[in-house]
């Protein structure tokens, strides 16, 4: 057994089961069709629970399944049956807020499809090869600015009138579209 918790993917699905986002750290679904079909399974054990306050956890097909519901969103971090939940549920948690913090806390399909590069670069912060790197939403946001994220200018050091000029930009940028 692998002492580093380890996760096997991380899903964003929209509220009839669509990808939005996925990322996977395992060969356990090796085709396009059993990622589908997985998700689909997933999303249909799921789409009866209230995960909108909390995070839920559920065995599903021999992996734990932590989930929660955002809007129109459903966000999931799958692991192994022995992995903690606790951990699965951080990193869960860390995903969320970070999307909260990138996306302005605008967390919708469309506005997740249309930052659907900031979503994977944001996974990519938070697990490496199924590893679990950073949980905390401000530290990886902080990595996505330096990165050339919105600017030089981080998250936390914008001002009020920094974020409404730059919500009038993407406002605009999507009328012009």
């Amino acid at each position: 057994m692998d002492s580093s918790p380890s996760i096997r993917n991380i899903l964003i699905l929209d509220s009839e089961g669509n990808r939005v986002a996925v990322k996977y750290y395992t060969d356990d679904c090796p085709t396009l069709a059993s990622k589908m079909a997985f998700e689909k399974s997933l999303f249909t054990k799921t789409l009866k629970s209230n995960a909108r306050a909390e995070a839920e956890i559920t065995i599903f097909g021999g992996y734990i399944v932590i989930y929660k519901f955002i809007q129109d969103l459903h966000f999931f971090v799958t692991g192994g049956d022995d992995e903690n939940e606790l951990i699965l549920a951080s990193a869960l948690q860390g995903f969320i807020d970070t999307v909260g913090l990138i996306l302005r806390n605008n967390v919708d399909k469309k506005t997740a499809l249309e930052n659907v590069d900031l979503i994977l670069l944001c996974l990519d912060e938070i697990v490496d090869g199924g590893i679990i790197l950073e949980t905390e939403a401000s530290v990886i946001a902080e990595k996505l600015a330096i990165n050339g994220f919105d600017g030089a200018a981080s998250l936390t050091e914008q001002t009020i009138s920094q974020a409404l000029a730059a919500a009038r930009e993407h406002i605009a940028r999507s009328l012009l579209n």
